[in-house]
């Protein structure tokens, strides 16, 4: 358990200075951003810890202690900036600026990317989960009567990206005024994650008995993961606050507790022990990334998002116990 420590540290100093920043009131918006990030990204840690178990161990510190700045300021501060800029076609610093000093219109236009951050987080979430479930060499099941199909069905290639390019094609068809956006964003969440998975596969093969090479590569691929999960969680923050330093802090101890889990699900080795969690963590991710093209059409409330995950997550441990006690 000492993995928490720091983590649990690092929010009783963000909750102090919230306190004496805000009042009681900023002490429960940095809370209330803290328990939304955690709940969005729970699925994130078990699927991360199916990565982690693969790198050594130097690499899994370095996912820790590295991996917090780039997952508190470059996924959470920096890329939103980068998509606020394409999507509003202004430059990286003005949008820099708002996000420092006009947080009410740097939310503003954060919101009017959301088309296309739904769609490319939509996108490459959408193909986590089906290229887990579209595996003709999975044995395991836990919903039966649909994993058993879908593992059938593995044996078509890449039915995964066919089946995420005709949802891209059929929301622009939808919605065609904002065709140009779905189609471009989503497009890049394709290419990104046939780039990543390729690079880890090669950096795999490449690097034989030599983890530390194929490590590096799964490090790379973790940090995009985390970056498609961390994307309807910044919308959803500006929901609640505009002020983006108690945003920062909120979803960032949000996201230390998330890689924190993700080692202890490593060192526990739970995965092993609870046969369909990790089937429930990719489900959650399939109800996450639907959830994100819905966005698309409706407004999705972020805690709905979050009780998906939660949905799935709890159910699949509530199997996997009993499937424990009928072995």
């Amino acid at each position: 358990m000492g993995m928490f420590i720091f983590p649990a540290i690092i929010s009783v100093v963000a909750f102090i200075a919230a306190f004496l920043w805000g009042g009681l009131v900023g002490l429960f918006t940095v809370a209330l951003l803290t328990v939304l990030e955690t709940t969005l990204s729970f699925d994130n840690a078990i699927v991360n810890a199916k990565v982690l178990k693969r790198m050594d161990a130097l690499w899994q510190r370095r996912f820790l202690v590295w991996g917090i700045p780039v997952a508190v300021f470059g996924t959470r501060f920096v890329l939103p900036i980068f998509i606020v800029s394409a999507a509003a076609a202004l430059s990286p610093l003005v949008v820099t600026n708002l996000a420092i000093f006009d947080p009410v219109q740097y939310g503003r236009h954060l919101d009017e990317a959301r088309v296309a951050i739904a769609s490319f987080g939509g996108a490459f979430l959408i193909l986590v989960s089906l290229k887990y479930f579209f595996n003709d060499r999975k044995i395991v099941h836990w919903i039966v009567v649909v994993e058993k199909h879908l593992s059938r069905w593995g044996g078509i290639e890449a039915i995964e990206i066919a089946l995420t390019l005709s949802i891209l094609l059929a929301s622009a068809l939808i919605v065609p005024h904002e065709a140009a956006k779905i189609l471009i964003a989503g497009l890049i969440g394709v290419i990104l994650f046939i780039a990543v998975e390729g690079i880890a596969q090669a950096f795999e093969l490449q690097a034989g008995a030599n983890i530390a090479k194929s490590s590096v590569a799964f490090f790379v691929y973790l940090e995009v993961l985390d970056a498609a999960f961390s994307l309807d969680g910044v919308i959803g923050a500006f929901a609640i606050t505009s002020n983006l330093l108690m945003i920062i802090a909120g979803l960032g101890i949000g996201a230390l507790f998330v890689r924190a889990f993700t080692i202890y699900l490593v060192r526990t080795k739970m995965l092993e022990t609870l046969p369909y969690l990790e089937h429930g963590a990719h489900w959650a991710i399939f109800g996450l990334a639907l959830a994100m093209f819905g966005s698309i059409f409706v407004h999705v409330p972020e805690p709905l998002t979050g009780f998906i995950g939660l949905f799935f997550i709890f159910f699949s441990y509530i199997s996997s116990r009993r499937e424990i006690r009928k072995s």
